[in-house]
Parts: C-alpha cells; sequence; structure tokens
C-alpha cells in the first residue's frame, strides 16, 4: 500500500469526495484504486473562513511500484509503513521457564497492558489492584464527589482502570513509537469496545463512560487468557534478598549499574505473601505509601520535575468561537481544544496542561485532608464548559530538594492548603479571573458557573501556591489572551490545586532503546526483578503513553521468562 499525506479537503465535503481526491493527487484511473482508508484525519483552523480537513490515506493500488516511481520526489506519497505488532520477547523460539508467575501491581493503562500483553503470550499473570472493579470504584468516586465522602482505597487515583479512567480519556501522546505500539493499543482499545474513529483522529479521546465498559472487556480478555485479578488487594510491603552492601546510602541508593537486590515476593495488607521472580510496578503516581516503602528499601529513586497550578474554566462557546469563528457549531468539529505556553519574566515555564473540551472539573484527591483537582471530559465532550490546567514547572533543585521523596511532601503542602482555604469540606478554594489578576478575594460567581463538586468556596488564591507560580500564572493569563480572545474573562473561574500533574519521582531502570527493545532490560538500576512501569515510575504522561510503557515492560519481563534468556 501506499501512504497518501496533506491530502486537504474542504470541511463540508461530501462523503464521496475521498476517492476522486485520491485519485486526483495520484494521477490514476479509477480502476487503478483497489481500496483506500483513512490513517489519519485533522483540522486545519489557521483560516477561520477556510477551516479544512486534513487526510493521510493509505491507498492499494493496481501498479504500486509504477506510481512510486513516477512521484518519487513527492515527499507526500510514500509506501504504508508496517505497522503489525510483533511480540519482541525472543529472538530464538523457547519455551516458558517453570517459574513463579509473573505479579503486576495495579491495573491503571500501564498495569493493564503489562498483564494483557503477558496474558497474550502464556504467563498467566497475577493482577494485584488495591482498588475496586472499576464500576464499584465509579460508584465511590462520585460519593466523594457529590457528598464529600472519601475512599482512600477507591477513589479518582485507585482502582480499576487507574487515574486516566476519570479524565478526558486522550489517546494521544508526543513519545516517540518507532514500533508503532500505540497502534496495537488503540486497536485493542477498539476491540475492548471504543469507537473505530480512534483509529484515525488527529486527537483522539474516548471519556470516562465508554472507558468504563472498555476496561471491563479487557478484564474479561485477561481472564480469559489465564490471568488472574485480584481487587482490594493492596501490597504493603516487597521481600528483597540482599545480594551486596550498597555502596551509598539508601536516600540515593547505589551507584547505577551495581543491583544490590532482588526482589522475592510481595506481602498483602493482612499479612499474605506470594512469591515472585518478576514483578511490574504499575501503581500510579499517587501510590505515596507505595513510594515510601520502596525508599526505605533502598530501591534506587529520583525526584523528577513535575507541575503545580489550578484548574480554569470558560464557556465551552469562547473557545469554539476563537478557534472556529463562524464554523463554531458545526457538529462535524465538536468542542475545541487548545494548547498555550508561556515564558513569565521570573523564568518559569506556565502552560495548559490537559486541556477538557465540554467538560468538568473534578475532585481528585486520595488522601484526607487535601483538595486535588482535575479534568475529565464524556465522549459528547457537550458540558458547558471548557477547563485545563494552568500549571508552573517546578524542579527538584530549585524547588524540593530536600531528597528523592520531597516532591511527595511539596504536594501534600499545597494540598492540605486548598483544604484549608476550601472551608476543610472538600470544597475547593476558587476565584474568578478578573479578582485573581487584580490580586483580590472573589465573592459572588459572575456568567460562568464553575463545575467542580463537591463544590467551590470562592476566597483568595494568592496564598493557595508558591508565590513564583502565583507571579507566573498572573503573567501568563492576560499573554494567553493575546492568542485566545477572552481567555482572561474576569467571570472566569480558577479553581485549586492541580498538583499531580505526573509523579514527582522515578523509579530508574535500565531502559531499552525505541530502535532495539532488548538493548535494556528494563529492571530497576539496583533490584533485579523490579519492572517499573507507567506514569507512577515517571515512565508515562497519559493513558497512551502509560499503556505503550506497559507493552515494554511486559516483553522485557517475557524475555526474561523465556527458557535460555533468563535476567537472573
Amino acid at each position: 500500500m501506499l501512504r497518501l499525506t496533506e491530502l486537504r479537503l474542504p470541511l463540508e465535503h461530501p462523503a464521496d469526495a475521498l476517492r476522486p481526491a485520491i485519485i486526483a493527487r495520484l494521477g490514476i484511473s479509477d480502476q487503478e484504486l483497489l481500496r483506500f482508508e483513512i490513517y489519519k484525519r485533522a483540522v486545519d483552523a489557521r483560516k477561520k473562513s477556510s477551516i479544512l480537513f486534513v487526510y493521510t490515506i493509505d491507498a492499494e493500488l493496481r501498479h504500486e511500484d509504477k506510481v512510486l516511481r513516477r512521484l518519487k520526489t513527492d515527499p507526500h506519497v510514500r509506501p504504508t509503513p508496517d505497522m503489525e505488532y510483533r511480540f519482541a520477547a525472543t529472538e530464538a523460539a523457547g519455551t516458558p521457564a517453570r517459574s513463579r508467575r509473573p505479579i503486576v501491581i495495579g491495573m491503571g493503562p500501564s498495569g493493564l497492558f503489562a498483564g494483557l500483553i503477558l496474558a497474550q503470550a502464556g504467563f498467566r499473570p497475577l493482577i494485584l489492584e488495591r482498588g475496586k472493579i472499576v464500576r464499584e470504584r465509579t460508584k465511590d468516586t462520585f460519593r466523594m464527589w457529590r457528598q464529600g465522602v472519601l475512599d482512600t482505597e477507591s477513589n479518582t487515583q485507585f482502582g480499576e482502570g487507574g487515574a486516566g479512567t476519570f479524565s478526558d480519556g486522550k489517546l494521544y501522546s508526543q513519545v516517540k513509537d518507532p514500533r508503532h505500539l500505540g497502534r496495537k493499543v488503540l486497536r485493542e482499545f477498539v476491540e475492548a469496545g471504543a469507537p473505530e474513529e480512534i483509529l484515525y483522529a488527529s486527537r483522539p479521546h474516548i471519556g470516562t463512560f465508554r472507558l468504563v465498559s472498555m476496561v471491563e472487556r479487557m478484564r474479561a480478555k485477561i481472564l480469559a487468557l489465564g490471568g488472574e485479578i485480584r481487587f482490594g488487594t493492596r501490597v504493603d510491603d516487597i521481600e528483597f534478598e540482599r545480594l551486596a552492601t550498597p555502596a551509598e546510602s539508601p536516600a540515593h541508593g547505589p551507584a547505577p549499574g551495581g543491583r544490590t537486590m532482588r526482589v522475592r515476593g510481595v506481602v498483602l495488607a493482612g499479612g499474605e505473601r506470594i512469591a515472585t521472580d518478576h514483578l511490574v510496578l504499575a501503581v500510579g503516581h499517587s501510590a505515596r505509601d507505595t513510594f515510601a516503602m520502596l525508599y526505605r528499601h533502598g530501591v534506587y529513586i529520583e525526584a523528577k520535575p513535575f507541575s503545580i497550578g489550578f484548574r480554569i474554566e470558560h464557556p465551552q462557546s469562547l473557545i469554539n468561537q476563537c478557534r472556529y469563528g463562524e464554523k463554531a457549531d458545526s457538529p462535524l468539529l465538536g468542542a475545541a481544544d487548545y494548547r498555550l505556553v508561556h515564558h513569565a519574566k521570573n523564568d518559569r515555564s506556565v502552560y495548559s496542561f490537559c486541556m477538557c473540551p465540554g467538560g468538568t472539573v473534578v475532585a481528585a484527591t486520595s488522601e484526607e485532608g487535601r483538595v486535588v483537582t482535575n479534568g475529565m471530559s464524556q465522549y459528547s465532550r457537550a458540558e458547558r464548559n471548557a477547563n485545563a490546567g494552568i500549571v508552573v514547572g517546578i524542579t527538584p533543585e530549585a524547588d524540593y530538594p530536600g531528597g528523592p521523596l520531597a516532591g511527595i511532601e511539596f504536594q501534600r503542602f499545597w494540598e492540605s492548603r486548598a483544604y484549608e482555604l476550601g472551608g476543610r469540606t472538600y470544597e475547593a478554594p476558587g476565584q474568578l479571573v478578573g479578582d485573581f489578576l487584580k490580586g483580590r478575594a472573589s465573592t459572588a460567581f459572575g456568567s460562568v458557573l464553575p463545575s467542580y463538586t463537591p463544590g467551590v468556596h470562592l476566597t483568595d488564591l494568592a496564598t493557595a501556591l508558591p508565590d513564583y507560580a502565583i507571579t507566573a500564572i498572573r503573567e501568563a493569563i492576560p499573554a494567553f489572551a493575546r492568542e485566545i480572545k477572552g481567555y482572561d474573562l474576569a467571570d472566569a473561574v480558577l479553581t485549586g490545586v492541580e498538583t499531580r500533574t505526573s509523579s514527582p519521582i522515578r523509579i530508574t531502570r535500565d531502559d531499552a532503546k525505541d530502535s532495539d527493545p532488548t538493548s535494556g532490560d528494563m529492571q530497576s538500576l539496583n533490584t533485579i526483578g523490579l519492572y517499573p512501569t507507567g506514569e507512577g515510575a515517571g515512565y508515562a504522561g497519559g493513558i497512551l503513553s502509560a499503556s505503550i510503557d506497559g507493552i515494554k515492560i511486559a516483553e522485557a519481563v517475557s524475555r526474561s521468562l523465556v527458557v535460555g534468556r533468563a535476567a537472573l
């Protein structure tokens, strides 16, 4: 097949316009085009008076070589790359070793795909999830949102599906993907009930309610393949065999390259022990108790940068009008999104994060006495407000230099402060943008009503974040208004705080190169048999990238489990 890129058609083109456009672009007859499929479709709205769909097409022709020779200088006509997923476990055939079964801790995107790939490879993984099955978890989460009743083991962060279940369900990523693992993820999602358009939309999303049923079908698939899943099962400890005395203190772990421990099993809440030599750690970015336990044992952990800020809400109609002009109400376009970046005078970068068109701001805490915000959308993206995180980048060197876990304490401090400012009821502190820019407390909502539940308590957000973050955000909002007219709308609402943009730690591993999956064993730098993955380990930033990372980890575990290729 041939891949044709940059095929542009008017927004409201007829459904049958693609075939003649392909024929004309390639200079072939109708009989020569055997079939085609859309690989990608994007929107070009740079000219609001002439919004276009931009297609990438895979076409099967009668005489492909002839067309390629004729168009050899055209950069937009090339052979279609091979995007079929091939299990990268070992170059040589082998039989599974008789070994203790691999264990996966966590059933968010990375754990879900690590478990699925291991099950598809015949290794019958055991998946341990501290939270509940997705439908029960949804009930607990809604109870928090509607009544302010928090279950610390079943909430927006913990439970089947992970934190991404209560999000916009975005399925795109900036990670390099030379093996097209993202395609494998999307195809598994479609098989589990996602709309087929996620295979070709340039910025695909699913939404919470669809994710719930998809996760259930993927769970059933893992079980049918011989996997086992235990919910409400928190891992309180990991058993390690000591191989050598660390060269440095447990605060920083041994020097990279020297492995001093080996995984031997896990200990569950209640005391049950399960032996394993291969432990996939897919716990998500909020498993703070797990991070502390790993640190106590001396597993190699590093502090990493993340971001903090607020959620901002505007009328979705304002964003649509700015992005699409007179086509703002077109059903072909749906709710508009945005991405914004500003480099402030105090050398801080401010950017929009996890923008949710037609969505809601949600309570995302997992600990008592703390307030955390996040954004969520349904598939329809039909709610009245647009929301996004407006966050400021921070670093361990400048902002939390106290060691590998200092970022967690930094998060907790500001989440507790938000709880206090919100009235100690899980209401979130909020402020109108106009008042925030002028440095005065808000007392009443205007034309924009906040979507966060249990509720928003109006106050002054000046003490809800560090001074440098407040200064940078105050500078960024008017700058963003130069790109999106009305972004500094006085009645727009800020809700605090957004602290869990990504993991504040990295459980560093011997990472493999994208071009060679076998170039690294993907295990912890100092612990044999420990495979950190996903957002919690500091190796992903969303559903798709976490899923891709889970696949890579499953392949690494499989290589170790094949006779003759054991990593032990």
